[in-house]
């Protein structure tokens, strides 16, 4: 069996739903609390490319205030910038993520979570 992971926010339910569903099919996946420990940027890097993304943007949560505060939309920041702060500013990511063995996807719907199983 694959090792699984949820970054996981407790507070969201669509992050306790995706938890839910997996759980329902018997997966117990590591827990990431990504709120109190945040990913470093190499592993922010994994995990874009896992989820097959080549834009740091797609993994962030641009409606959050941080997001504007910090110019994020800018178009001249390199990938690299943004990644940093993915990694400093970790409520930005958006949640659930989910990986399974070496692909994750972003459970948004929380049933998209089970495409990867």
């Amino acid at each position: 069996m694959n090792a699984s992971m949820l970054y996981h926010n407790p507070r969201c339910s669509k992050s306790r739903a995706a938890l839910a569903l997996l759980e329902a099919h018997g997966i117990a996946p590591q827990i990431v609390a990504y709120l109190e420990q945040a990913p470093s940027p190499g592993e922010i890097a994994v995990l874009l490319r896992q989820l097959g993304l080549t834009d740091a943007r797609s993994l962030m949560r641009q409606g959050e205030a941080e997001y504007k505060e910090l110019g994020l939309a800018n178009p001249a920041l390199s990938q690299e910038a943004l990644i940093a702060a993915l990694a400093a500013n970790p409520r930005l990511i958006e949640r659930p993520v989910f990986v399974h063995g070496e692909r994750a996807i972003i459970g948004r719907p929380p049933e998209k979570v089970l495409e990867i199983l």
